[in-house]
């Protein structure tokens, strides 16, 4: 084996990540339109709506849905449609779209101040267009603790699934991991299952058994043609709050610029439940609310931004659940497999595991989507060091890799919570210009702690008696450590003592798995029925609101609360009308 080869790693491991299906054959999904559907630069200078959504992400296009079926609504999506993009629809395709650094692109790259570097939707259907498509529900005794209604809930996921989640084919890779996880005592064994049970279990994915990729956007497929209008390419840069004679200020409009800069206002009707949600993401809502002059008032000074309410949570609490991994080279061919088993632990750490001969989805690419070289992924080189000369070199390099670069896999760990929190900020008033983010990873000793055990659980897994087919009897548990620190997975410095210390791999081979969260939490910024406090008519529908990241993978969970909190301001409409 030549180490050499192992230095890209880690962006193969990327694409792993996100491809959480495996397929027989793609083919590609035909282009879908929907009727109320149109560019935003066909809008009309001014218009009026019972309900406006802003971001038509994974909570937005099910809450807009909703909303539709007994109210005016528009939905205000900054991105593009996914339909007809096969980098989007197309499973061999993944990873293109996360290179693409181009305005238009579907993906907005950021980098923490943590130095580990992310990714953001930018399109119709959100996170659910680009993530891993791994679909698992939140547990119950989560959605006791955050207050919501059992019964709703488990119709809302229902609901979201009849269209978009699927039971994935497992093979030898993902039976061995589940057969160690079983083995070294991560039980019971719960087969597939959407549910969140302690144990070992198969879990859900977005992507069908053609190798298509169902996203939030097809949630609208239930939105009524008549009650909704869905405008792309509508960059919302202020939400309007009417102050005059009223107790406190109430949101009654926004401002948006469609794709050639021309500017556009809409309107909340008049009427007591109309209202206008944003759901614009983790980074989105909280930066949106900031421009908006909802916020610390000494940020919003120095920026130079009208105050409206003086609201110092917005932007806090921001956590990202951090996540180690290890490459494990087979001795023996191994099947694409992507992420479709999860070891739900004790201690606090989920266990997952992929493989395969090119984890980029397709036999003719080499386009390892977000941790490429072709996007300036190079842990290895500073920021200011990243030239077009290092990229062009990398790239080289990286096209050059031996097919035994990929014969093998990772296993992975990730957290639950986190309890480490960052902070999110505005760099400029410019809507278009990533916040300023920091997530802390392991600045909480019990993050670690879990790592660590979580680490230790992937040894065990290793040495399994289930697993032995897929390993070098010759290779230490720390040679493999040493392997996986070879990849660039991100921008951290490393220390002589990682590898003979756990801790000290956790911090220095962190990495995202795209579960970030906060900023605009339940209890800091919104209510319990997520309007916004200090304001009326407005609320954040989205993943800003969560304290901890919902299961193994929140976007089950995301998707649930736009139908559930769609159904219930539907019911408080209804019950007002008819008082």
């Amino acid at each position: 084996m030549v180490l050499g080869l192992w230095r890209f790693l880690g962006a193969v491991f990327a694409a792993v990540l996100f491809l959480h299906g495996s397929f027989s054959s793609a083919e590609a999904m035909p282009p879908r339109t929907y009727s109320f559907m149109r560019n935003a630069t066909s809008a009309p200078p001014v218009s009026y709506y019972d309900y406006i959504v802003i971001g038509g992400g994974t909570a937005g296009c099910p809450l807009a849905a909703t909303l539709s079926q007994n109210a005016s609504v528009l939905l205000l999506e900054r991105g593009g449609s996914p339909y007809g993009n096969p980098n989007i629809t197309e499973l061999e395709a993944f990873g293109a779209a996360l290179s693409d650094l181009s305005p238009s692109s579907p993906s907005q790259r950021f980098i923490s101040e943590d130095g580990v570097i992310n990714a953001r939707g930018r399109v119709l259907g959100g996170g659910s267009c680009l993530n891993a498509g791994f679909y698992s529900r939140a547990a119950p005794e989560y959605v006791r603790d955050v207050g919501w209604d059992g019964k709703l809930v488990n119709e809302s996921y229902t609901w979201v699934e009849r269209l978009v989640a699927f039971e994935p084919e497992i093979r030898q890779w993902q039976s061995a991991v589940r057969d160690g996880l079983v083995e070294i005592g991560v039980v019971p064994n719960n087969g597939f299952t959407y549910d969140h049970i302690s144990g070992t279990k198969v879990g859900g994915t977005i992507f069908d058994r053609l190798g298509r990729r169902h996203t939030a956007a097809d949630l609208l497929e239930y939105a009524n043609p008549k009650g909704i209008t869905v405008l792309l390419y509508a960059s919302v840069h202020k939400i309007l709050f009417r102050r005059k004679g009223m107790p406190r200020p109430m949101a009654h409009g926004v401002t948006f610029r469609d794709s050639t800069g021309a500017k556009h206002r809409a309107y909340l009707r008049q009427g007591p439940k109309n209202e206008i949600v944003v759901s614009a993401g983790a980074l989105g809502s909280p930066q949106l609310l900031m421009l908006s002059g909802l916020g610390p008032k000494a940020h919003l000074q120095a920026h130079n931004i009208s105050l409206v309410v003086d609201q110092p949570m917005v932007g806090q609490g921001m956590s990202d659940n951090p996540m180690n991994a290890v490459f494990i080279p087979s001795p023996n061919p191994v099947e694409v497999s992507l992420i479709q088993v999860v070891g739900i632990t004790q201690f606090g750490s989920f266990i997952e595991a992929a493989s395969g001969e090119n984890f980029a989805g397709g036999s003719s690419t080499k386009d390892y989507g977000m941790f490429s070289p072709k996007i300036g992924q190079l842990s290895t080189v500073p920021p200011k060091q990243r030239t077009p000369e290092a990229l062009a070199k990398a790239i080289e390099d990286m096209n050059s890799l031996d097919k035994a670069a990929f014969q093998g896999g990772f296993i992975l760990e990730k957290i639950t919570g986190p309890m480490s929190t960052g902070h999110l900020e505005l760099r400029s008033r410019n809507l278009k210009e990533n916040p300023s983010v920091t997530f802390n990873y392991f600045q909480d000793p019990e993050d670690l702690r879990k790592c660590v055990e979580g680490i230790s659980t992937i040894e065990r897994v290793i040495d399994s008696k289930a697993f032995a087919t897929f390993k070098y009897d010759s290779m230490s548990f720390e040679s493999l450590l040493n392997l996986t620190l070879s990849a660039p997975v991100n921008l951290l410095p490393r220390h002589r003592n990682t590898t003979t210390s756990i801790e000290q791999f956790c911090k220095d081979s962190v990495m995202t798995i795209w579960h970030y969260h906060g900023g605009c939490q339940v209890g800091m910024v919104v209510d319990s029925e997520y309007r916004v406090l200090g304001v009326d008519a407005l609320r954040v529908i989205d993943g800003s609101t969560f304290n901890h990241s919902p299961g193994t993978n929140p976007q089950a969970t995301v998707m649930m609360l736009g139908r559930y909190m769609g159904v219930k301001i539907l019911n408080e409409r209804l019950a007002s009308e008819a008082s």
